[in-house]
């Protein structure tokens, strides 16, 4: 303890009898201090390495970097709609998180920092992530929230009734965003009982959804799983709401260099899910040549590289995890130099597509659902 001047120590020893003794005190006080002293110091050093590997991740700690990830630019972190509405560019994807980690998962991405949380009707969660909304501090105006019609609702009917069973849940009484999770329709009562008619023409589905915006339920809807052929057969009717963006399956090892260039050039944003990878592609293409150096020079992770690439490419990004330290470093996202990201890009669209996430077999349906690309 540090004592002002004024105040004095009474003594605590007799001074003519115990000078010996007050000098071994004094030895082992200085040994205590040093002790003190180098024990701060190890604790500085680890504090100061943890900082670190929080800002820059475990894999630029260990590798450094030429070039710090502070220089780099950043990439936009919102995009306009059709309506107006700026939407984040990069969301916390709940799919697959299962129940008891997807609540916690959404807190850590809101204390972090996101404002987008991007869920469905289908993946069982809402309830869960509807709570941790209610815990958090984050105003809902501030909030992005988009969920999923899925198939077996989409007779114009059934819509409303689902719609207010994902609002209930999640806590609010509208979505920011609301979409045809799949282009195919179920029967409601049956086991994936196909709906040959609303299948091929979803424009029925689609005019309750537009009337739902007129209501204040949503305001901004869109598509999921749509190929271009898809599109065009929705989009040749006289809609009074285009779709606001198409959600798909984009990752290294599926860009889909032409569907991207095609919403471009129609002004209809792609939004990439399973952006690392689906399933057991996740390790391979943190591993990618490209990605390990692009990471390596700029001080970055893998995944933070390859999160960066789908933005750079114009899309929003939905990395999903529940490892809190993940979730943090998805967040950073930062452009890439123009010959790291065409290095990755070539890259990416120099292999076979590898398309994981296809359902049509498991649901027995008599074509394939992305059939006419």
């Amino acid at each position: 303890m540090k004592f002002s001047q004024e105040y004095q120590q009474l003594p605590t020893f007799d001074k003519d009898t115990d000078e010996r003794e007050s000098s071994r005190k004094d030895t082992r006080k200085r040994r205590f201090c040093l002790h003190a002293i180098a024990i701060i110091a190890i604790m500085w050093t680890s504090l100061s390495a943890t900082r670190m590997i929080r800002s820059k991740g475990f894999w630029a700690a260990c590798h450094g970097s030429q070039r710090n990830s502070s220089t780099l630019a950043q990439l936009p972190s919102h995009y306009t709609l059709p309506s107006g509405d700026k939407i984040p560019s990069v969301a916390l994807g709940v799919w697959q998180a299962s129940k008891g980690e997807v609540g916690n998962a959404v807190k850590t991405a809101l204390g972090a920092g996101y404002k987008h949380i991007d869920g469905a009707w289908i993946y069982r969660n809402e309830e869960e992530v509807g709570q941790a909304l209610k815990e958090s501090s984050v105003p809902r105006e501030e909030l992005w929230l988009t969920s999923k019609l899925w198939n077996s609702f989409h007779a114009p009917e059934d819509i409303e009734p689902v719609l207010d069973q994902s609002l209930s849940m999640l806590g609010t009484d509208y979505l920011d965003l609301y979409l045809i999770h799949w282009p195919v329709a179920f029967k409601k009562d049956g086991n994936n009982v196909l709906d040959e008619g609303l299948t091929a023409d979803p424009y029925p589905t689609w005019q309750k959804l537009e009337e739902l915006v007129d209501k204040g339920k949503i305001r901004n809807i869109g598509i999921s799983n749509f190929n271009i052929r898809r599109i065009q057969n929705l989009t040749a009717n006289k809609l009074k709401y285009q779709p606001a963006v198409n959600q798909v399956e984009l990752n290294f090892f599926n860009p889909q260099p032409e569907l991207l260039k095609w919403s471009k050039e129609n002004g209809l944003l792609l939004e990439s899910y399973s952006p690392l990878g689906s399933n057991t592609q996740v390790g391979k293409s943190l591993s990618v040549p490209e990605v390990k150096d692009i990471a390596s020079k700029l001080g970055i992770t893998p995944a933070q590289v390859l999160i960066s690439w789908h933005v750079q490419r114009g899309t929003i990004v939905l990395p999903k995890s529940v490892t809190p330290s993940r979730i943090v470093e998805n967040l950073d996202v930062f452009e890439l130099p123009e010959a790291d990201f065409e290095k990755l890009e070539t890259a990416a669209i120099s292999h076979p597509p590898q398309r994981v996430v296809n359902p049509s077999n498991g649901w027995g349906l008599p074509f394939d659902v992305f059939d006419g690309q």
